[in-house]
């Protein structure tokens, strides 16, 4: 559109033509920064302007809203000079000119004084200064508006001066022009919003407010302001579209009742001129329907896109707009004819296509066709649309009713118009055959694009319209190839319906093109599908059987794939580990759900077997129980290429919904709500045409040859009905190996359903197994010293046992095998048992075995009797048959049970195999044994304890202790009684004193013996019980006595006084030879001694020692010696307290031997001593001694990993030394007997 401002130009005519041409061409030349009302952005625009002679008939007139034809600016334009004419003719024309200005309320005006030098020189005498003049022209009409008049001089010529002038007045003119934009098109805007504000009063119209609105837009366009002009039509195009919507919510308005009249005229839009004033004028009149509101709207926004260089935005646009037509159509309940949208929106999708073509050249189309590409696609349904509704794409041609049609679309189109071009108008009034071609090229073109843009499931569903276009014109083979390509896009989406209808359609094309193994391979789909109807999937299910019948006698096979007939969903085992010994039975159950109709008669089920004999079955015991198991039952998952068919749904991520409500801010009431998809990038992204050959639900599965191999599972004749069936296979298991299902295969007559690969692995092991023997006690635990039963366990493997075979069994002393003549065998057979013949010698004891069948179990039992270890008795190392020396059992604590525990280890030579058999058994001591010296001054006593740390409870019987090396010593029993019970947990103590005649010896060796049973037993089930033990050391050396003294001047000691305790230490006896050597030292007088420590230590706490609490005494190695020790000790409580702690130990100096085994619970306490031994001597006593352990070392550890000698302690055995105060008592009185008691009396 080439509206411009309108400026009006009064004045001398003949001077503002001479100056119109320099002053249209220099106007628009800079641009200007126009500030705009309600903070809106600033803009720099370039002004234009129709300048036209001043008339009285352009100023608007009241009422008239039209900014179009509105005059921006007034210019009046004079050159006068002279006085006379200036007040004769100019003033007077310039008050006519003000006056009728006045009159319209128009204040835009300014007066142009132009001075050439030409006129000065031609009325020098009667010009007056150009000054003079411009003031009184200032004086009589610019008052207060000085700048309302203007100087322009010499505007012909080329000089710094005139182009200053022009500069200035061109200025000024922008100035003038920009300030009544802003002022008018401001006073418009109110008018206009103050008419919307209006809508909801009875009578507004829209299409009065369309033609208001409009008119700004057009203003914005005229100043080349077209983003604000585009501005104008998106809002009324919302405006617009919110009151259908509310019609169709049940809100109408009045205005709307002329655009749900009847739709005449479906001419589609009209993009090529600037503006349809035919709609124009109808929308003006309020005569327009809904498609000329929409059409004229539509183009009136394509105009300013295409002013704003944004094209594709256009198509955009049109194709919403299309869409939303048709929807408003349906809200308003308009009555259209039926086609008249489809001609409709196809003229429209074209003539937009046209237009983008006109103003882009081929490459921006090829770039940007992701842009027109939905317009050429819309175009193509609605002509396919149309051409099934006129008959026009029929094999037999339209039909009169369908002529009639056409002849009424026809009419709805109006004339021919040129500027569209012929594809848009001829192709409706052409034949059958043209249409179907210029279908068959939008279709094209629309797939071109899409695959262009990569989008390949659009560029399919199009493909898929014309698949069913070639059908209808017998071209099966290109149509079928169109079906594939849809079909993998609607089953990698999960398009059930699509799916099935889609496969119909490829089964039509594949019977009448012959290709019978496709063909196939789609029925039996389709006889699967349950998206069908009964009757249709038992035709398909027909047509293969039909074949199977035809094509008996062929000798050519056809290979399906199973997955479309049948579904593997479970495979079972019997037995259910999966594994079994070569030459026994498995079966395999097999579980099918069998797709078809109808039951199928199969003429053989069979299922390829690899064997892997490197991965076999075991050879000996060492891997038997490295075995892997099998599980005994797979289940298939539906959906997975192996094991089932192709479904409807394709396995892909579920749908993620969330719920969403807009609430309303201001008291949060829900205004709507909603639901959100929150994994659509997941669900909706696009798959590659290249669909992986796993993938479910694949178009057409693939099929694999069955491969024929030695090792085979069949089954003949077998009937499937429909739903699961089971079949049953028995297995090959004649070698050992691993044996995998790799294939399965239903053969029906010359058609071989074949699953190409069972997954997940399925497999079954036969192994070889060599035989086994075990033993086990029947009872836990196994009880030495007393009968056990044990069972012994067979497992012949591969063996078979013969007649005359016998286990050899090395006897041991210390676990004889006890004779038995009812000893049986049982084997896994129903069959009785028999008799074990057992022939025993003094090294080995032979078990006759019976006849037992290879892969059996042969089980019998023996009772055995584990000797308890007496003592530390070594006897020479014995030899089992096999030659190896035989070790001794060793006695060992068992962390799981307080009894101590001894294995027994047994050879037994086997008849299967050269080498020996070694078995073992726990067995369990049921007693704890342990011994004490007790000693009462010179007289000495030995108890015994035992034990009974098992859950049995025992009988003793015949309790004896005797001594092996001296004779004349006596031990006289202090046991009262000759049986006793011992219970479970419980202990037995026995006591004998010892006696003898000369001395008593310094080593005693005992032998404690008794006869026990388990309780309520018989005399003859008493088992012997030995114990050895040896005493060292036996002899009293020295008795230690203690008295505690009170203070002086007390009768009894008191608590926190001062006590004397007097320890006296004797020597009883006279040295040993050992003693003498080891301990004894030469003093100056010849007299042998021996140095002694003594500590006193309370560890109750009762008493403090005060001073020192040990010492060093030099004790004469004689009978009867004597030393006595002073020590201040203080009771710390009253009453009856217990003597001190006293202890004595022997004193080593660095030069006596060290002991051979040192007490393993001695201590060396580095600060003990550190004092040499020179010291020592010269020092008798010393507190800093202190008695840890059995073993003392006077030093420092470290001397003593370094070699050096250092003195040490040594306590005394048990009963060298005798205590007479160990156990006395000493009345402590407290330290006052002061009472003070407070009474209270009121």
């Amino acid at each position: 559109m080439e509206n411009k401002p309108i400026v009006t130009c009064a004045g001398d005519q003949g001077l503002f033509t001479s100056l119109y041409t320099s002053l249209a061409q220099q106007l628009p030349r800079e641009p200007m920064e126009w500030r705009r009302t309600y903070g809106r952005a600033p803009k720099m625009i370039h002004l234009e302007a129709n300048f036209v002679q001043f008339k009285e008939e352009l100023l608007p007139k009241e009422g008239n809203k039209a900014l179009l034809t509105f005059p921006f600016l007034h210019i009046y334009w004079t050159d006068c000079c002279d006085t006379e004419a200036y007040k004769s003719t100019v003033k007077e024309d310039m008050m006519r000119w003000q006056n009728s200005l006045r009159t319209h309320g128009s204040a835009d005006w300014v007066i142009i004084v132009v001075e050439t030098n030409d006129t000065k020189k031609k009325n020098k005498t009667n010009i007056l200064p150009r000054s003079s003049i411009v003031d009184k022209i200032r004086s009589d009409f610019c008052n207060k508006q000085n700048d309302r008049c203007v100087v322009l001089s010499d505007p012909l010529k080329d000089s710094s001066r005139s182009q200053e002038s022009w500069n200035s007045l061109l200025l000024k003119l922008r100035t003038l022009l920009l300030m009544s934009f802003t002022k008018n098109l401001g006073r418009f805007e109110d008018d206009m919003r103050t008419l919307r504000e209006k809508r909801t009063q009875p009578g507004w119209s829209f299409c009065e407010y369309f033609m208001v609105q409009e008119e700004l837009a057009f203003v914005f366009e005229m100043l080349q302001q077209f983003e604000d002009a585009l501005v104008q039509y998106d809002e009324l195009d919302a405006l617009f579209t919110q009151y259908v919507l509310n019609f169709g919510a049940g809100d109408t308005a009045n205005w709307l009742g002329s655009f749900c009249a009847p739709v005449r005229s479906w001419s589609g839009l009209l993009l090529r001129r600037p503006i349809d004033m035919e709609k124009r004028d109808g929308i003006q009149r309020g005569e327009a329907s809904l498609l000329d509101l929409r059409s004229y709207l539509f183009s009136r926004q394509c105009t300013l896109l295409i002013f704003l260089q944004r094209p594709w935005e256009v198509t955009q646009r049109a194709l919403e707009l299309l869409h939303n037509c048709v929807q408003e159509l349906r809200l308003l309940e308009v009555s259209v004819l039926e086609g008249a949208l489809d001609c409709w929106v196809f003229l429209s999708c074209l003539e937009v296509l046209h237009r983008i073509e006109g103003c882009c050249d081929q490459a921006q189309l090829a770039a940007n066709c992701s842009h027109t590409v939905g317009l050429w696609a819309y175009a193509t349904d609605k002509l396919k649309s149309l051409g099934e509704l006129c008959g026009l794409v029929s094999e037999k041609g339209p039909t009169s009713e369908d002529l009639n049609r056409t002849v009424d679309l026809l009419a709805g189109l109006g004339d021919e118009r040129p500027e569209t071009g012929e594809s848009c108008w001829l192709v409706l009034r052409t034949p059958a055959l043209s249409i179907n071609d210029f279908k068959k090229e939008l279709s094209h073109a629309a797939m071109e694009m899409y695959r262009a843009i990569g989008r390949l499931r659009s560029a399919r569903l199009v493909g898929k319209s014309l698949a069913e276009f070639y059908m209808r014109k017998g071209d099966r083979e290109r149509a079928e190839t169109f079906l594939q390509e849809a079909l993998k896009s609607y089953v990698s989406e999960g398009w059930s319906l699509p799916v099935t209808h889609t496969r119909k359609q490829i089964a039509e094309c594949q019977k009448l093109l012959g290709r019978t193994e496709d063909y196939l391979q789609t029925s039996a789909l389709l006889a699967g599908d349950v998206n069908l109807t009964t009757e249709e999937r038992k035709h398909f299910c027909q047509e293969i059987l039909t074949f199977f019948s035809f094509s008996s006698s062929t000798a050519n096979k056809v290979t399906l794939s199973m997955g479309v007939f049948a579904q593997l969903t479970r495979l079972q085992f019997h037995p259910a580990t999966a594994s079994v010994h070569s030459g026994a039975i498995l079966q395999v159950e097999l579980t099918l759900r069998c797709l078809m109709p109808v039951s199928v008669h199969i003429q053989q089920v069979a299922a390829s077997i690899h064997f892997d004999v490197d991965h076999g079955g075991t050879h000996g015991r060492s891997k038997g129980a490295q075995r892997q198991t099998n599980p005994g039952t797979v289940e298939f998952i539906q959906g997975n290429s192996s094991a089932g068919p192709p479904s409807s749904s394709a396995a892909g991520p579920s749908l993620e919904l969330d719920e969403i409500q807009d609430r309303s801010p201001s008291d949060n009431s829900l205004n709507s709500t909603g639901v959100v998809c929150k994994n659509t990038h997941l669900i909706m992204r696009r798959h590659d045409s290249n669909s992986p050959p796993d993938t479910p639900n694949c178009v057409s599965p693939p099929t694999v040859a069955m491969k024929e191999g030695a090792q085979m599972l069949k089954v003949q004749d077998v009937k499937l009905e429909p739903g699961n069936n089971s079949i049953i296979f028995t297995a090959p298991s004649g070698q050992p190996g691993t044996y995998t299902l790799r294939q399965l295969c239903a053969t029906v007559g010359q058609v071989q359903f074949v699953l190409p690969h069972i997954y997940p692995s399925v497999q079954y092991e036969v192994y070889s197994q060599e035989p086994q023997l075990t033993v086990e006690p029947l009872s836990e635990p196994l009880l030495a010293g007393l009968p056990q039963m044990v069972k012994f366990t067979l497992l012949t493997g591969h063996y078979a046992v013969k007649k005359g075979d016998a286990l050899q069994l090395s006897n041991t002393d210390t676990m004889p095998i006890l004779p038995s003549t009812s000893c049986t065998a049982r084997t896994s057979n129903p069959a009785a048992g028999c008799v074990l013949s057992i022939q025993s010698s003094d090294k080995v004891t032979s078990i006759s075995l019976p006849p037992t069948p290879p892969y059996h179990t042969l089980e019998f039992q023996l009772e055995v009797l584990c000797i308890i270890p007496s003592g530390s008795d070594r006897p020479a190392n014995e030899r089992l048959t096999n030659g190896e020396v035989r070790h001794r059992p060793r006695s060992y604590s068992h962390p799981d049970t307080p009894m101590t525990a001894i294995d027994q280890r047994m050879s037994i030579d086997c008849p299967w195999s050269i080498y020996s058999t070694l078995l073992a058994l726990t067995f369990y001591i049921p007693f704890k044994t342990k011994h004490s010296l007790l000693s009462a001054g010179n007289r000495k006593y030995i108890q015994v304890c035992v034990q009974n740390v098992s859950d049995v409870n025992f009988t003793l019987a015949e309790v004896k202790l005797t001594e092996k090396q001296h004779a004349s010593l006596e031990l006289q029993s202090l046991n009262t009684k000759e049986q006793q019970l011992l219970c479970s947990k419980h202990s037995v103590f026995c006591l004998w004193e010892v006696r003898w005649k000369d001395d008593l010896p310094s080593c005693l060796q005992c032998v404690f013996s008794a006869n026990f049973s388990p309780l309520n037993q018989d005399v003859s089930a008493f088992k012997p019980f030995h114990y050895q033990f040896q005493l060292e050391r036996v002899t009293t050396l020295y008795s230690v006595r203690a008295e505690i003294l009170p203070p002086a001047g007390e009768q009894h000691c008191r608590s926190g006084f001062l006590c004397g305790l007097e320890v006296c230490i004797t020597r009883l006896t006279e040295p040993a030879e050992g003693e003498m050597a080891e301990e004894s030292k030469t003093d100056t007088d010849g007299l042998k001694t021996t140095k002694l420590m003594y500590e006193v230590a309370d560890s109750s706490s009762n008493w403090a020692v005060c001073g020192k609490s040990s010492g060093m005494v030099s004790m004469p190695m004689t009978a009867n010696a004597t030393h006595k020790v002073q020590i201040e000790v203080m009771p710390l409580f009253a009453g009856h307290l217990p003597f001190p702690k006293i202890k004595v130990l022997k004193y080593l100096p660095h030069t006596a031997a060290v002991a051979i085994q040192p007490d393993p619970d001695s201590c060396v306490e580095n600060d003990s001593l550190s004092l040499l031994d020179k010291t020592l001597d010269d020092q008798g006593d010393t507190a800093s001694i202190r008695s840890r352990g059995s073993v003392h070392s006077v030093g420092s550890g470290d001397q003593q990993q370094k070699g050096v000698a250092m003195p040490r302690l040594e306590p005394f055995s048990p009963g060298q030394v005798f205590n007479h105060s160990h156990a006395r008592q000493v009345l402590v009185l407290p330290a006052t007997d002061d009472h003070i008691m407070e009474v209270n009396a009121t």
